[in-house]
């Protein structure tokens, strides 16, 4: 089945075309074929297909690349967020209450959850997304996790160094043991990558390589949260370990800086995070000026970041973290991709996946220009249109 989509006013390619990242084509044309891009030029060359759709001089853009998820889990905290809406600080412990809605859920309905909020994500153009575990704390629990991720995403984390659970209380050491053998052990045949919370209140420099390391013998590969509530040492580690990524990255040095702007590890920003705690916002300018990779991902939780907006994110990044609205949308997918490890998604380019987003409007500006406004109007993922 050949599908052409046609008659596009505004295309992101992400294929870098001299000064412009975004390799923008105007009154262009997009070739699928089955799961892969066929195809891409000028409209008036398009070649013939089974299919036309017409874009109506409307923007066409990659899929979203959303790097950074936890979306198995129980319950929700909206008493939480409104008491940090009235002044409370927001602290890496409240995850706990999490863990005991979803010890307590069963597969099914973790499943059934799990799945909404990926119809959720779909909707508004995310066609590839990560999800971690982080919210069983307990072997059991945590193989459950990775589990179910695994039935709907090859990019599964194993996080099971999110926070000291309440029963391991004063013997963190203990619970790092747990968490590098037995539950490693029963988790790393569902998981690509492993994740670790290096921060006050989570886990220290010298667990966290502990975790890193035993994650990486084991086959998985390295991804770091760290910088969320105040400057320390996860950067450097993530660095020296060769992470894929860091996350957060609310409190960076200018050393931090140096360090990721020399190495091949991606910063993700999580605008929704410092939209729901009221924590200052990364400076991503300063970032991406140093030469910093940057990615955009939505961090879905319960706790801190309760979006599955990819556009709400890149509204808030315009707004609030000083990125153009090009940037935002190229570190909303090439940027997730490259967090990801990925070379077959986040561009539109042939031989790419067929994950493809028609806005509403003629252009991705109005992404940020028109914050809260649905604009998706369809989705192709792997080939397959949503609408």
């Amino acid at each position: 089945m050949r599908i052409l989509i046609t008659n596009i006013g505004e295309l992101t390619t992400n294929v870098a075309d001299g000064d412009d990242p975004c390799g923008t084509r105007h009154d262009a044309a997009v070739l699928v074929e089955g799961d892969r891009i066929a195809w891409v030029g000028a409209a008036v060359d398009a070649p013939d297909a089974d299919e036309i759709v017409d874009a109506q001089g409307r923007a066409v853009i990659p899929g979203f690349v959303d790097s950074h998820s936890h979306l198995v889990f129980g319950g929700d905290r909206a008493a939480e967020f409104e008491a940090r809406m009235q002044g409370q600080k927001y602290a890496a412990g409240g995850i706990r209450s999490t863990v005991a809605a979803t010890r307590a859920a069963t597969d099914d309905e973790l499943r059934m959850r799990l799945r909404g909020f990926l119809d959720e994500m779909l909707a508004q153009g995310t066609t590839t997304v990560e999800i971690k575990s982080g919210y069983g704390l307990d072997v059991t629990t945590e193989e459950r996790l990775v589990r179910l991720a695994a039935e709907v995403t090859e990019e599964v984390t194993f996080l099971g160094a999110h926070v000291v659970p309440a029963e391991y209380a004063d013997r963190s050491d203990e619970y790092v043991d747990l968490v590098i053998g037995e539950m490693l052990d029963a988790c790393a045949p569902h998981a690509k990558w492993i994740d670790v919370f290096c921060e006050t209140g989570a886990f220290t420099v010298p667990q966290s390589r502990r975790v890193l390391e035993a994650g990486i013998a084991r086959g998985l590969q390295p991804r770091v949260h760290a910088s969320q509530l105040g400057s320390g040492e996860g950067v450097q580690l993530a660095v020296e370990l060769g992470a894929a990524s860091i996350d957060h990255g609310t409190y960076l040095t200018d050393d931090d800086v140096t360090a990721l702007a020399g190495s091949a590890t991606v910063l993700t920003l999580l605008p929704g995070v410092e939209f729901s705690t009221r924590q200052p916002y990364p400076d991503a300018r300063r970032l991406i000026d140093a030469g910093v990779t940057v990615a955009i991902a939505c961090d879905t939780n319960p706790g801190s970041s309760f979006t599955s907006s990819m556009p709400f994110c890149i509204a808030v990044a315009v707004r609030d973290m000083r990125m153009t609205v090009a940037e935002a949308v190229h570190a909303a997918t090439v940027g997730g991709a490259a967090a990801l490890r990925r070379d077959d998604v986040g561009r539109i380019a042939p031989g790419m996946r067929a994950d493809l987003v028609l806005l509403k409007s003629p252009s991705r500006v109005h992404l940020a220009y028109r914050p809260g406004v649905p604009l998706v109007e369809a989705v192709w993922k792997d080939g397959v249109r949503f609408s």
